[in-house]
């Protein structure tokens, strides 16, 4: 090509990519816009019970989606020009001053002694358990006395690049929000306290782009629970801002847990969450799309196509078909309803005596002491049809348990496989309880952070670590990280 054929094309090619940004750039601001005009709305129009405080959680979340997505497509941050200056960290702020001396103590360029010339000063606000402090980062700048060739330590990478949080604050942030389900703007008042004016929306900004930051380590937790010969699995409603309407739409968090204690295994246990705007059935398959064994569940339709390919063989969970005898028996006190419960007690009864064992000695205890109990459950259940109204919330119970039998059968031969979806079910909760504190995730992006924290902060307590202290080492150490290597910073092998 001619030089004046590679200049045409070298200008074609950065009007693409600036035409390019100023796309992404206006995407993010719609997205912004939309998301503030629908909490405006529903704080506006909404029943008398939408305060102020609901107003600034829908706020909340879709900051946490923009700074996400800002993140991800490593958009410039280009501050508007009537953006308020950024207001310096107080005084009454401990001062912890670390000083970054040049490795070389002579001049790399001719070998002469260093003299100092000056230095460059950031400051970095930390948390530490109990206290805020400000890390001091001097960086003197040296000149070589014989040629006065310029030198410097360079500036550490930092998980927020430009920006003022350390690690330890940033993961005190995550937690607070994802583990102790206090919202950003509570945070933002309790910060006021300490003489720190951190805005909720600076907050929101910082938990997006340390989770995008993050994933890569959530996706290496998800490859380790599908690894595993057997998982849980389980689903739960989360309220998302609707596009355009300043509605909510139910969408979902999943969660796939891998547990292999129960049988002795010293396999890491790890839950991994997933978000998807709806529940239908393509999400848990493309989730599941690279997983082959066993997988607890409930009676959920869109898993069957799973189920259909073989690949995933079902185990049903006895812990559902209690709970519906338990139900009926507080309701009615019924006799039936209390015998049932009574004859699953007996298969727990089994479980406990085989806990911890390893799975040969599993599977021989529950044939030789659970089968029976299980084979004269389903019989006895049979028997109680026809003595009853089919109509009846008790007959309904019983259809649901005979149902459920065959699939919940294969436990009974597999030492590698529990009673009941219980694990799953435990992996929920800490979303049930978030969601007394928030109203709803902003965008598709903010549910997607929300799955990170959860996958990382819920798998680091699984395995007995402090998600704080663990988050911000990780947050201190993944900037400079290699992708290849990242299962070293996994919070089981901080505890080896």
């Amino acid at each position: 090509m001619s030089p004046s054929g590679e200049r045409v094309t070298s200008v074609i090619r950065r009007f693409v990519q600036q035409s390019l940004a100023e796309v992404k750039s206006q995407a993010v601001l719609i997205e912004k816009l939309r998301h503030q005009l629908a909490g405006h709305r529903a704080h506006r129009f909404g029943a008398s019970s939408e305060t102020a405080d609901q107003l600034q959680l829908a706020l909340e979340m879709s900051e946490i989606a923009i700074a996400a997505m800002t993140a991800r497509l490593h958009l410039p941050e280009n501050a508007p020009a009537d953006k308020p200056k950024r207001k310096p960290i107080p005084d009454h702020i401990p001062r912890l001053e670390v000083g970054l001396i040049p490795a070389n103590t002579a001049c790399t360029n001719c070998g002469g002694k260093l003299r100092r010339l000056g230095e460059d000063v950031t400051e970095e606000l930390e948390c530490v358990p109990g206290r805020f402090i400000v890390n001091r980062i001097v960086r003197p700048r040296m000149a070589c006395s014989g040629c006065d060739c310029f030198t410097q330590a360079p500036l550490p990478s930092r998980p927020i690049e430009r920006g003022r949080p350390g690690p330890g604050l940033l993961a005190h942030v995550l937690v607070n929000k994802y583990a102790d389900h206090l919202p950003l703007y509570r945070q933002s008042q309790i910060f006021d306290r300490d003489g720190l004016d951190i805005d909720r929306s600076t907050l929101a900004d910082w938990v997006g782009k340390s989770t995008a930051l993050l994933a890569p380590l959530a996706d290496a937790i998800g490859r380790h629970v599908l690894a595993g010969q057997a998982i849980f699995a389980d689903d739960t409603p989360v309220a998302m801002l609707a596009p355009g309407t300043g509605k909510t739409q139910t969408a979902r968090l999943w969660a796939y847990s891998r547990d292999e204690r129960p049988w002795g295994s010293a396999i890491p246990p790890a839950s991994w969450y997933r978000f998807s705007s709806d529940r239908r059935g393509e999400h848990p398959k493309d989730h599941l799309s690279e997983y082959s064994g066993w997988m607890h569940a409930d009676g959920y339709a869109g898993f069957e196509d799973l189920y259909r390919h073989g690949a995933i063989r079902e185990v049903a969970c006895m812990a559902h078909v209690r709970r519906k005898f338990v139900d009926v028996h507080k309701a009615q006190g019924s006799a039936i309803a209390d015998e049932a419960i009574r004859r699953i007690a007996g298969l727990y009864a089994v479980e406990k005596v085989a806990r911890a064992l390893p799975p040969d000695k599993r599977v021989e205890i529950r044939q030789v002491e659970g089968k029976p109990v299980f084979n004269g459950l389903e019989v006895w259940l049979n028997a109680q049809l026809p003595r009853i109204s089919g109509k009846s919330p008790l007959a309904g119970a019983i259809l649901h348990a005979l149902s459920r039998m065959a699939r919940m059968r294969p436990y009974l031969d597999h030492g590698i496989l529990e009673i009941n979806n219980n694990t799953a079910e435990r992996a929920m909760r800490p979303i049930a309880l978030g969601r007394k504190n928030y109203l709803f995730v902003g965008s598709q992006t903010g549910g997607k952070s929300a799955a990170i924290a959860y996958t990382l902060i819920e798998t680091a307590k699984l395995n007995s670590v402090d998600p704080q202290e663990w988050l911000a080492d990780t947050l201190a150490r993944i900037p400079d990280y290699k992708i290849t290597r990242v299962d070293d910073l996994l919070p089981w092998n901080k505890t080896r």
